[in-house]
Protein backbone atom coordinates (compact mmCIF):
# COMPACT_ATOMS: atom_id res chain seq x y z
CA UNK A 1 0.00 0.00 0.00
CA UNK A 2 1.30 3.64 -1.53
CA UNK A 3 1.67 5.99 2.06
CA UNK A 4 1.93 8.99 -0.17
CA UNK A 5 -1.92 8.91 -1.16
CA UNK A 6 -5.44 10.29 0.22
CA UNK A 7 -7.29 6.76 -1.28
CA UNK A 8 -5.32 4.92 0.92
CA UNK A 9 -7.11 6.32 3.71
CA UNK A 10 -10.24 5.28 3.19
CA UNK A 11 -11.73 8.49 2.42
CA UNK A 12 -15.01 8.33 0.34
CA UNK A 13 -14.67 9.43 -3.56
CA UNK A 14 -16.60 12.81 -2.68
CA UNK A 15 -14.04 14.10 -0.02
CA UNK A 16 -11.11 12.37 -2.88
CA UNK A 17 -12.41 15.00 -5.85
CA UNK A 18 -12.52 17.81 -3.43
CA UNK A 19 -9.30 17.19 -2.10
CA UNK A 20 -7.92 16.75 -5.77
CA UNK A 21 -9.32 20.16 -6.05
CA UNK A 22 -7.41 21.92 -3.59
CA UNK A 23 -3.79 21.19 -4.76
CA UNK A 24 -3.08 18.92 -2.31
CA UNK A 25 -1.34 15.73 -3.20
CA UNK A 26 0.28 13.75 -0.41
CA UNK A 27 -1.11 13.54 3.10
CA UNK A 28 0.64 14.71 5.62
CA UNK A 29 2.12 12.38 8.77
CA UNK A 30 -0.72 13.53 11.10
CA UNK A 31 -3.21 13.26 8.88
CA UNK A 32 -1.95 9.78 8.13
CA UNK A 33 -1.99 8.44 11.54
CA UNK A 34 -5.07 10.30 12.48
CA UNK A 35 -7.70 10.03 9.57
CA UNK A 36 -7.85 6.01 9.56
CA UNK A 37 -7.99 5.98 14.15
CA UNK A 38 -10.61 8.42 13.49
CA UNK A 39 -12.89 6.28 10.73
CA UNK A 40 -12.56 3.45 12.91
CA UNK A 41 -14.01 5.52 15.78
CA UNK A 42 -10.88 6.19 17.90
CA UNK A 43 -10.25 8.97 20.44
CA UNK A 44 -7.40 11.20 19.63
CA UNK A 45 -5.07 12.94 21.43
CA UNK A 46 -2.79 14.71 18.84
CA UNK A 47 0.30 16.78 18.81
CA UNK A 48 1.64 18.30 16.02
CA UNK A 49 3.34 21.20 14.83
CA UNK A 50 1.67 24.51 13.82
CA UNK A 51 1.24 24.07 9.43
CA UNK A 52 1.20 20.34 9.17
CA UNK A 53 -2.62 19.90 8.45
CA UNK A 54 -4.21 19.33 11.74
CA UNK A 55 -7.13 20.60 10.40
CA UNK A 56 -7.95 18.56 7.66
CA UNK A 57 -6.56 15.30 9.96
CA UNK A 58 -9.97 15.96 12.21
CA UNK A 59 -12.47 17.07 9.53
CA UNK A 60 -12.04 14.61 6.35
CA UNK A 61 -12.71 11.32 8.40
CA UNK A 62 -15.46 13.05 10.51
CA UNK A 63 -17.60 14.64 7.58
CA UNK A 64 -17.33 11.23 6.18
CA UNK A 65 -18.99 9.87 9.07
CA UNK A 66 -21.89 11.78 8.79
CA UNK A 67 -22.68 11.76 5.37
CA UNK A 68 -22.73 7.86 5.69
CA UNK A 69 -24.81 8.11 9.05
CA UNK A 70 -27.36 9.90 6.92
CA UNK A 71 -28.80 11.31 10.27
CA UNK A 72 -30.89 14.56 9.77
CA UNK A 73 -30.29 17.37 12.45
CA UNK A 74 -33.05 18.44 14.67
CA UNK A 75 -34.26 21.97 15.08
CA UNK A 76 -31.41 23.72 17.51
CA UNK A 77 -29.20 21.10 17.25
CA UNK A 78 -25.83 19.64 15.40
CA UNK A 79 -24.23 16.75 15.18
CA UNK A 80 -20.13 17.89 15.47
CA UNK A 81 -19.11 20.13 17.32
CA UNK A 82 -15.52 21.96 16.65
CA UNK A 83 -13.99 24.50 19.20
CA UNK A 84 -11.52 26.86 18.80
CA UNK A 85 -9.96 29.74 20.86
CA UNK A 86 -10.15 32.62 18.52
CA UNK A 87 -12.20 34.26 15.61
CA UNK A 88 -9.69 33.58 12.89
CA UNK A 89 -9.41 29.95 13.55
CA UNK A 90 -13.08 29.67 13.90
CA UNK A 91 -13.03 31.30 10.12
CA UNK A 92 -10.73 29.72 8.34
CA UNK A 93 -11.55 26.22 9.42
CA UNK A 94 -14.89 27.18 8.45
CA UNK A 95 -13.88 28.11 4.94
CA UNK A 96 -12.18 24.72 4.78
CA UNK A 97 -14.91 22.58 5.76
CA UNK A 98 -16.66 24.42 3.30
CA UNK A 99 -14.52 23.27 0.63
CA UNK A 100 -13.84 20.03 2.15
CA UNK A 101 -17.64 19.64 1.59
CA UNK A 102 -18.50 20.75 -1.86
CA UNK A 103 -19.66 17.50 -2.87
CA UNK A 104 -21.31 16.24 0.07
CA UNK A 105 -24.94 16.96 1.12
CA UNK A 106 -23.94 18.73 4.71
CA UNK A 107 -24.72 21.86 6.30
CA UNK A 108 -21.97 23.89 8.61
CA UNK A 109 -22.01 27.16 10.77
CA UNK A 110 -20.23 29.13 12.12
CA UNK A 111 -20.63 30.88 15.64
CA UNK A 112 -18.68 33.59 17.24
CA UNK A 113 -18.22 37.17 18.77
CA UNK A 114 -17.77 40.07 17.17
CA UNK A 115 -20.69 39.66 14.50
CA UNK A 116 -24.63 39.80 15.08
CA UNK A 117 -25.44 36.38 16.08
CA UNK A 118 -29.48 36.69 14.35
CA UNK A 119 -27.47 34.50 11.49
CA UNK A 120 -26.11 32.05 13.56
CA UNK A 121 -29.51 32.11 15.54
CA UNK A 122 -31.13 31.53 12.21
CA UNK A 123 -28.78 28.44 11.34
CA UNK A 124 -28.97 27.08 14.53
CA UNK A 125 -33.07 27.19 14.27
CA UNK A 126 -33.20 24.51 11.55
CA UNK A 127 -30.42 22.35 12.78
CA UNK A 128 -26.76 21.88 11.32
CA UNK A 129 -24.36 19.18 10.81
CA UNK A 130 -21.00 20.87 11.86
CA UNK A 131 -21.09 23.94 13.67
CA UNK A 132 -17.32 25.49 14.62
CA UNK A 133 -17.47 28.29 17.21
CA UNK A 134 -15.22 29.71 20.24
CA UNK A 135 -16.43 29.29 23.79
CA UNK A 136 -17.46 32.40 24.61
CA UNK A 137 -19.99 32.79 22.20
CA UNK A 138 -20.92 29.21 22.28
CA UNK A 139 -22.01 29.53 25.62
CA UNK A 140 -23.98 33.02 25.39
CA UNK A 141 -26.28 30.93 22.69
CA UNK A 142 -26.77 28.03 24.94
CA UNK A 143 -27.69 30.57 28.12
CA UNK A 144 -30.42 31.87 25.76
CA UNK A 145 -31.62 28.90 24.59
CA UNK A 146 -30.72 29.04 21.46
CA UNK A 147 -29.04 25.56 20.53
CA UNK A 148 -28.92 22.14 22.42
CA UNK A 149 -26.16 19.83 22.90
CA UNK A 150 -28.03 16.71 23.04
CA UNK A 151 -27.70 15.76 19.33
CA UNK A 152 -23.36 16.15 19.40
CA UNK A 153 -21.93 12.67 18.31
CA UNK A 154 -18.02 14.29 17.53
CA UNK A 155 -16.46 16.78 19.69
CA UNK A 156 -12.80 18.73 18.47
CA UNK A 157 -11.24 20.84 20.27
CA UNK A 158 -8.76 22.10 18.51
CA UNK A 159 -5.38 24.27 19.91
CA UNK A 160 -6.78 23.14 23.25
CA UNK A 161 -3.00 24.86 24.43
CA UNK A 162 -4.06 28.36 23.27
CA UNK A 163 -7.71 27.76 24.64
CA UNK A 164 -5.60 27.33 28.42
CA UNK A 165 -3.52 30.46 27.57
CA UNK A 166 -6.50 32.52 27.05
CA UNK A 167 -8.33 31.01 29.97
CA UNK A 168 -11.40 29.08 28.45
CA UNK A 169 -10.64 25.77 30.26
CA UNK A 170 -13.57 26.80 32.76
CA UNK A 171 -16.27 27.27 29.91
CA UNK A 172 -14.76 23.95 28.39
CA UNK A 173 -15.26 22.20 30.97
CA UNK A 174 -18.98 23.38 31.03
CA UNK A 175 -19.64 22.69 27.80
CA UNK A 176 -18.52 18.99 28.04
CA UNK A 177 -20.79 18.62 31.31
CA UNK A 178 -23.50 19.34 28.97
CA UNK A 179 -22.25 16.83 26.09
CA UNK A 180 -23.95 13.39 25.73
CA UNK A 181 -21.61 10.66 27.23
CA UNK A 182 -21.34 8.45 24.15
CA UNK A 183 -19.89 10.78 21.75
CA UNK A 184 -16.33 10.17 20.11
CA UNK A 185 -13.62 13.02 21.18
CA UNK A 186 -10.68 14.77 19.46
CA UNK A 187 -8.45 16.53 21.01
CA UNK A 188 -5.20 18.57 19.17
CA UNK A 189 -2.78 21.00 20.44
CA UNK A 190 0.68 21.94 18.48
CA UNK A 191 2.68 21.92 22.52
CA UNK A 192 2.43 19.47 25.13
CA UNK A 193 1.82 19.82 28.49
CA UNK A 194 0.64 18.86 32.01
CA UNK A 195 -2.14 20.64 32.00
CA UNK A 196 -2.89 19.76 28.49
CA UNK A 197 -2.54 16.07 29.65
CA UNK A 198 -5.17 16.76 32.35
CA UNK A 199 -7.67 18.44 30.23
CA UNK A 200 -7.39 15.54 27.69
CA UNK A 201 -7.97 12.67 31.03
CA UNK A 202 -11.69 14.80 31.34
CA UNK A 203 -12.58 14.71 27.62
CA UNK A 204 -10.82 11.96 25.70
CA UNK A 205 -11.64 7.94 26.40
CA UNK A 206 -9.01 5.72 25.97
CA UNK A 207 -7.48 7.91 23.00
CA UNK A 208 -4.64 7.14 20.43
CA UNK A 209 -1.99 9.70 21.27
CA UNK A 210 -0.53 11.09 18.56
CA UNK A 211 2.47 12.73 18.65
CA UNK A 212 4.91 14.03 15.50
CA UNK A 213 8.35 15.82 15.77
CA UNK A 214 8.28 16.62 19.17
CA UNK A 215 12.15 17.06 19.47
CA UNK A 216 12.19 19.88 17.18
CA UNK A 217 9.19 22.58 17.77
CA UNK A 218 10.48 24.71 15.28
CA UNK A 219 9.54 24.08 11.66
CA UNK A 220 12.64 22.91 10.10
CA UNK A 221 12.22 24.23 6.62
CA UNK A 222 11.86 27.76 7.70
CA UNK A 223 15.15 30.13 7.08
CA UNK A 224 15.38 31.82 10.93
CA UNK A 225 17.46 34.77 11.61
CA UNK A 226 17.93 36.54 14.41
CA UNK A 227 19.08 40.69 14.24
CA UNK A 228 21.15 42.37 17.15
CA UNK A 229 20.04 45.98 16.85
CA UNK A 230 19.69 48.69 19.68
CA UNK A 231 15.94 49.85 20.46
CA UNK A 232 16.10 53.00 18.21
CA UNK A 233 16.56 51.20 15.33
CA UNK A 234 14.00 48.76 15.14
CA UNK A 235 11.51 50.58 12.77
CA UNK A 236 14.67 51.88 10.12
CA UNK A 237 15.59 48.37 10.30
CA UNK A 238 12.21 46.77 9.19
CA UNK A 239 12.03 49.52 6.61
CA UNK A 240 15.11 48.22 5.11
CA UNK A 241 14.07 44.83 4.93
CA UNK A 242 10.33 45.41 3.34
CA UNK A 243 10.93 48.39 1.35
CA UNK A 244 13.36 46.98 -2.01
CA UNK A 245 10.56 43.74 -2.00
CA UNK A 246 7.34 45.91 -1.53
CA UNK A 247 7.34 46.53 -5.65
CA UNK A 248 7.19 42.76 -5.80
CA UNK A 249 3.43 42.10 -6.57
CA UNK A 250 3.67 38.63 -5.08
CA UNK A 251 5.88 39.40 -1.95
CA UNK A 252 3.74 38.65 1.51
CA UNK A 253 5.03 39.59 5.03
CA UNK A 254 3.02 39.65 8.05
CA UNK A 255 4.71 41.83 11.24
CA UNK A 256 4.23 40.56 15.32
CA UNK A 257 3.73 43.38 17.16
CA UNK A 258 3.52 42.87 21.35
CA UNK A 259 0.23 45.48 21.73
CA UNK A 260 -2.75 46.71 19.95
CA UNK A 261 -1.24 50.44 19.76
CA UNK A 262 2.02 49.49 17.78
CA UNK A 263 0.46 47.56 15.60
CA UNK A 264 -1.90 49.97 14.61
CA UNK A 265 1.12 52.97 14.89
CA UNK A 266 3.65 51.03 12.75
CA UNK A 267 1.02 49.95 10.06
CA UNK A 268 0.31 53.89 9.50
CA UNK A 269 3.91 55.02 9.17
CA UNK A 270 4.44 51.82 6.86
CA UNK A 271 1.88 53.29 4.76
CA UNK A 272 3.46 56.78 4.96
CA UNK A 273 6.67 55.04 3.64
CA UNK A 274 5.37 53.78 0.78
CA UNK A 275 4.52 50.51 1.89
CA UNK A 276 0.94 48.90 1.64
CA UNK A 277 -0.03 47.69 5.04
CA UNK A 278 -2.82 46.75 7.09
CA UNK A 279 -3.63 45.57 10.96
CA UNK A 280 -5.64 43.48 12.79
CA UNK A 281 -5.92 43.21 16.35
CA UNK A 282 -8.49 42.65 19.38
CA UNK A 283 -9.99 46.31 19.11
CA UNK A 284 -11.04 46.16 15.43
CA UNK A 285 -14.41 44.78 14.61
CA UNK A 286 -14.85 41.09 13.27
CA UNK A 287 -15.83 43.07 9.65
CA UNK A 288 -12.63 45.08 9.56
CA UNK A 289 -10.19 42.19 10.91
CA UNK A 290 -11.98 40.29 7.95
CA UNK A 291 -11.55 43.36 5.34
CA UNK A 292 -7.91 43.63 6.37
CA UNK A 293 -7.01 40.34 6.46
CA UNK A 294 -8.95 39.77 2.77
CA UNK A 295 -6.78 42.19 1.13
CA UNK A 296 -3.78 40.20 2.48
CA UNK A 297 -4.57 37.13 0.71
CA UNK A 298 -5.62 38.93 -2.38
CA UNK A 299 -1.84 40.82 -2.52
CA UNK A 300 -3.91 44.11 -2.12
CA UNK A 301 -1.49 45.10 0.67
CA UNK A 302 2.02 43.47 1.13
CA UNK A 303 2.54 44.01 4.91
CA UNK A 304 -0.06 42.75 8.02
CA UNK A 305 0.81 44.14 11.34
CA UNK A 306 -0.77 41.95 13.82
CA UNK A 307 -0.82 40.73 17.53
CA UNK A 308 -0.75 37.57 18.57
CA UNK A 309 -4.31 36.67 17.98
CA UNK A 310 -2.93 35.94 14.48
CA UNK A 311 -0.38 33.91 15.60
CA UNK A 312 -2.92 31.23 15.07
CA UNK A 313 -5.80 30.72 12.62
CA UNK A 314 -3.89 32.83 9.31
CA UNK A 315 -2.84 30.59 6.21
CA UNK A 316 -2.10 32.57 3.54
CA UNK A 317 -0.35 30.17 0.89
CA UNK A 318 3.20 31.21 -0.30
CA UNK A 319 4.14 33.72 2.59
CA UNK A 320 7.49 34.91 1.81
CA UNK A 321 8.25 36.56 5.48
CA UNK A 322 7.33 36.45 9.15
CA UNK A 323 9.30 39.60 11.06
CA UNK A 324 9.08 39.80 14.95
CA UNK A 325 9.37 43.47 15.41
CA UNK A 326 8.14 42.60 19.32
CA UNK A 327 9.41 39.61 20.46
CA UNK A 328 6.58 37.22 22.20
CA UNK A 329 6.24 36.58 25.96
CA UNK A 330 6.32 32.81 25.68
CA UNK A 331 8.70 30.89 23.46
CA UNK A 332 6.01 28.52 21.96
CA UNK A 333 4.13 31.58 20.79
CA UNK A 334 7.47 31.88 19.08
CA UNK A 335 6.59 28.47 17.09
CA UNK A 336 3.15 29.78 16.13
CA UNK A 337 4.40 33.03 14.65
CA UNK A 338 7.16 31.38 12.66
CA UNK A 339 4.99 28.99 11.81
CA UNK A 340 2.25 30.97 9.54
CA UNK A 341 4.93 30.71 6.60
CA UNK A 342 6.50 27.67 5.38
CA UNK A 343 2.88 25.92 4.93
CA UNK A 344 1.92 23.19 2.86
CA UNK A 345 5.11 21.88 2.00
CA UNK A 346 6.35 25.73 1.03
CA UNK A 347 9.50 27.20 2.04
CA UNK A 348 9.74 30.86 4.15
CA UNK A 349 11.99 32.86 6.10
CA UNK A 350 11.79 34.50 9.81
CA UNK A 351 13.52 37.43 11.00
CA UNK A 352 13.38 38.20 14.61
CA UNK A 353 14.39 41.41 16.57
CA UNK A 354 16.45 41.14 19.12
CA UNK A 355 17.19 44.15 21.03
CA UNK A 356 19.55 45.32 24.31
CA UNK A 357 16.35 44.87 26.65
CA UNK A 358 15.33 41.52 24.80
CA UNK A 359 18.22 39.84 24.84
CA UNK A 360 16.89 37.25 27.86
CA UNK A 361 13.74 36.54 25.94
CA UNK A 362 15.25 35.89 22.30
CA UNK A 363 17.80 33.58 24.52
CA UNK A 364 14.92 31.60 25.98
CA UNK A 365 13.44 31.03 22.99
CA UNK A 366 16.58 29.66 21.59
CA UNK A 367 16.45 27.20 24.48
CA UNK A 368 13.07 26.08 23.59
CA UNK A 369 13.51 25.46 19.85
CA UNK A 370 16.85 23.38 20.92
CA UNK A 371 19.19 25.64 18.44
CA UNK A 372 21.03 28.58 17.82
CA UNK A 373 19.24 30.88 15.36
CA UNK A 374 21.87 32.44 12.86
CA UNK A 375 22.80 36.10 13.56
CA UNK A 376 21.81 38.38 10.30
CA UNK A 377 24.70 40.75 10.45
CA UNK A 378 24.47 41.82 6.54
CA UNK A 379 22.72 45.14 7.65
CA UNK A 380 24.00 48.74 8.77
CA UNK A 381 22.19 48.77 11.75
CA UNK A 382 23.61 45.74 13.44
CA UNK A 383 24.73 45.90 16.77
CA UNK A 384 27.84 44.26 18.22
CA UNK A 385 26.75 45.05 22.06
CA UNK A 386 23.40 43.50 21.86
CA UNK A 387 25.23 40.65 20.25
CA UNK A 388 28.13 39.86 22.73
CA UNK A 389 25.36 39.63 25.29
CA UNK A 390 23.37 37.19 23.47
CA UNK A 391 26.93 35.26 22.75
CA UNK A 392 27.32 35.66 26.85
CA UNK A 393 23.84 34.09 27.42
CA UNK A 394 24.57 30.85 24.86
CA UNK A 395 27.83 30.59 26.79
CA UNK A 396 26.03 30.02 30.32
CA UNK A 397 23.06 28.19 28.73
CA UNK A 398 25.32 25.33 26.79
CA UNK A 399 27.70 25.66 30.46
CA UNK A 400 24.13 24.73 32.43
CA UNK A 401 23.40 21.91 29.44
CA UNK A 402 26.45 20.58 30.06
CA UNK A 403 26.23 20.28 33.50
CA UNK A 404 22.91 18.55 33.54
CA UNK A 405 24.24 16.25 30.99
CA UNK A 406 27.06 14.83 33.60
CA UNK A 407 27.30 11.27 34.45
CA UNK A 408 25.24 11.26 37.49
CA UNK A 409 25.87 8.78 40.91
CA UNK A 410 22.94 6.08 40.23
CA UNK A 411 20.77 5.74 43.14
CA UNK A 412 20.75 2.66 44.74
CA UNK A 413 19.61 1.01 47.89
CA UNK A 414 22.78 -1.41 47.99
CA UNK A 415 25.11 1.93 47.53
CA UNK A 416 26.85 2.18 51.01
CA UNK A 417 27.67 5.89 52.46
CA UNK A 418 31.80 5.36 52.04
CA UNK A 419 31.06 4.86 48.46
CA UNK A 420 28.74 7.53 47.97
CA UNK A 421 30.67 9.98 50.26
CA UNK A 422 34.10 8.39 50.92
CA UNK A 423 35.53 8.72 54.54
CA UNK A 424 33.62 11.34 55.88
CA UNK A 425 30.78 9.54 56.67
CA UNK A 426 31.45 5.91 57.38
CA UNK A 427 28.72 3.48 57.85
CA UNK A 428 29.88 1.20 60.75
CA UNK A 429 33.29 0.03 61.74
CA UNK A 430 33.69 -3.31 60.95
CA UNK A 431 36.42 -5.44 61.67
CA UNK A 432 37.71 -8.57 59.65
CA UNK A 433 35.45 -11.11 60.82
CA UNK A 434 32.52 -8.77 59.34
CA UNK A 435 30.99 -7.67 62.95
CA UNK A 436 30.78 -4.30 64.44
CA UNK A 437 34.24 -3.25 66.08
CA UNK A 438 34.98 -0.64 67.73
CA UNK A 439 35.72 2.76 66.94
CA UNK A 440 38.95 4.40 66.78
CA UNK A 441 39.60 6.79 69.57
CA UNK A 442 39.03 10.30 69.00
CA UNK A 443 42.41 12.64 69.40
CA UNK A 444 40.42 14.98 71.34
CA UNK A 445 39.93 12.13 74.29
CA UNK A 446 43.53 11.11 74.32
CA UNK A 447 44.65 14.61 74.59
CA UNK A 448 42.66 15.21 77.46
CA UNK A 449 44.61 11.57 79.24
CA UNK A 450 41.06 10.04 78.53
CA UNK A 451 43.32 6.57 77.13
CA UNK A 452 41.93 4.39 75.23
CA UNK A 453 38.06 4.61 75.33
CA UNK A 454 36.67 5.87 73.01
CA UNK A 455 33.62 8.26 73.17
CA UNK A 456 31.64 5.64 71.03
CA UNK A 457 32.13 3.34 74.15
CA UNK A 458 31.40 6.32 76.76
CA UNK A 459 28.32 7.49 74.84
CA UNK A 460 27.01 3.85 75.12
CA UNK A 461 27.88 3.64 78.66
CA UNK A 462 25.88 7.03 79.66
CA UNK A 463 23.12 5.88 78.15
CA UNK A 464 22.70 2.60 79.83
CA UNK A 465 23.61 4.62 83.07
CA UNK A 466 20.32 6.79 81.91
CA UNK A 467 18.43 3.74 81.56
CA UNK A 468 19.07 2.45 84.69
CA UNK A 469 18.05 5.48 86.29
CA UNK A 470 15.08 5.54 84.58
CA UNK A 471 13.76 2.32 86.62
CA UNK A 472 13.67 4.65 89.67
CA UNK A 473 14.81 3.87 93.56
CA UNK A 474 13.01 1.36 95.40
CA UNK A 475 11.36 2.27 98.50
CA UNK A 476 12.36 0.57 101.79
CA UNK A 477 9.54 -0.96 103.23
CA UNK A 478 8.16 0.08 106.80
CA UNK A 479 10.22 -0.63 109.68
CA UNK A 480 12.98 -2.41 107.99
CA UNK A 481 16.29 -1.87 107.49
CA UNK A 482 17.63 0.44 104.60
CA UNK A 483 19.43 -1.77 101.85
CA UNK A 484 21.96 -0.35 99.86
CA UNK A 485 21.36 0.67 96.05
CA UNK A 486 22.02 -1.81 93.58
CA UNK A 487 25.21 -0.89 90.60
CA UNK A 488 23.71 1.26 88.35
CA UNK A 489 20.73 2.37 90.01
CA UNK A 490 19.67 5.91 91.49
CA UNK A 491 19.74 6.58 95.22
CA UNK A 492 16.40 7.17 96.38
CA UNK A 493 17.10 10.43 97.06
CA UNK A 494 17.67 11.05 93.34
CA UNK A 495 14.45 12.46 92.59
CA UNK A 496 14.69 14.70 95.42
CA UNK A 497 18.02 16.09 94.72
CA UNK A 498 17.86 16.73 91.21
CA UNK A 499 14.25 17.06 90.71
CA UNK A 500 14.58 20.39 90.01
CA UNK A 501 17.01 19.27 86.42
CA UNK A 502 15.22 15.65 85.85
CA UNK A 503 11.80 15.88 87.14
CA UNK A 504 10.42 15.94 83.72
CA UNK A 505 12.06 13.30 82.62
CA UNK A 506 12.67 10.53 85.49
CA UNK A 507 10.02 9.37 87.29
CA UNK A 508 9.83 6.60 90.45
CA UNK A 509 6.94 4.67 91.62
CA UNK A 510 5.72 6.85 94.53
CA UNK A 511 7.18 10.75 94.30
CA UNK A 512 8.98 11.79 97.98
CA UNK A 513 7.83 14.57 99.53
CA UNK A 514 9.22 17.68 98.91
CA UNK A 515 9.87 17.15 95.21
CA UNK A 516 9.71 19.52 92.40
CA UNK A 517 6.34 20.20 91.52
CA UNK A 518 6.86 19.93 88.14
CA UNK A 519 7.86 16.09 88.94
CA UNK A 520 4.86 16.21 91.72
CA UNK A 521 2.77 16.60 89.09
CA UNK A 522 3.89 13.80 87.23
CA UNK A 523 3.68 11.49 90.33
CA UNK A 524 0.28 12.52 91.02
CA UNK A 525 -0.60 11.40 87.43
CA UNK A 526 1.22 7.99 87.66
CA UNK A 527 -0.82 7.40 90.99
CA UNK A 528 -3.97 8.27 89.16
CA UNK A 529 -3.59 6.53 86.02
CA UNK A 530 -1.19 3.71 86.71
CA UNK A 531 1.64 4.35 84.07
CA UNK A 532 5.01 6.40 83.76
CA UNK A 533 5.78 9.52 81.75
CA UNK A 534 7.71 8.77 78.63
CA UNK A 535 11.45 8.27 79.67
CA UNK A 536 14.62 9.06 77.29
CA UNK A 537 18.50 9.35 78.27
CA UNK A 538 19.53 12.92 78.56
CA UNK A 539 20.83 14.43 75.14
CA UNK A 540 24.47 14.26 74.24
CA UNK A 541 26.57 16.76 72.54
CA UNK A 542 27.30 15.13 68.88
CA UNK A 543 30.88 16.30 67.27
CA UNK A 544 30.52 15.49 63.74
CA UNK A 545 34.44 15.68 63.26
CA UNK A 546 34.43 13.04 66.20
CA UNK A 547 31.86 10.67 65.58
CA UNK A 548 28.68 10.33 63.08
CA UNK A 549 26.10 7.51 63.37
CA UNK A 550 24.86 6.91 59.88
CA UNK A 551 22.27 4.38 60.00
Amino acid sequence: MSENSFSDLGLCPQLLQAIEAMGYKRPTPIQMRAIPAILQGRDIFGCAQTGTGKTAAFMLPIMQKLEECGHVPAPLQFRALVLTPTRELAEQIGSNTAMFGKHLNLSYCKAYGGVSEKPQIRMLAEGVDILVATPGRLLDLYAHKKLCFDGVEFLVLDEADRMLDMGFIPDIRKICAQLPSKRQSLLFSATMGEEIEKLARTIVVNPLKITISPESPAVEKIDQKVATIEALDKYNFLVEQLAPRAADKNFLALVFCRTKHGASKLAKRLNKEGIPADCIHGDRTQSSRQKALGKFKDRLIRVLVATDIAARGIDVKDMDMVVNYDLPDEPETYVHRIGRTARASASGSAISICTRESVGDFSAIEKYIKRNVPVLTDTSYHSEGVLEELKKLRAFRAKMAGKESRRRLPKDKDFSAEILYGERRPTAYLASDGKPAKSPAPRRAEARGKGSKSQFDARRRRAGQAAAFSEGARAPKKGGAKKPPRAGKAPANFVGKFGGKFGGRFSTDAAPKGAHSKFSKHGKNVAEHGRKSPVRPQKQRRRRSQFVNNV
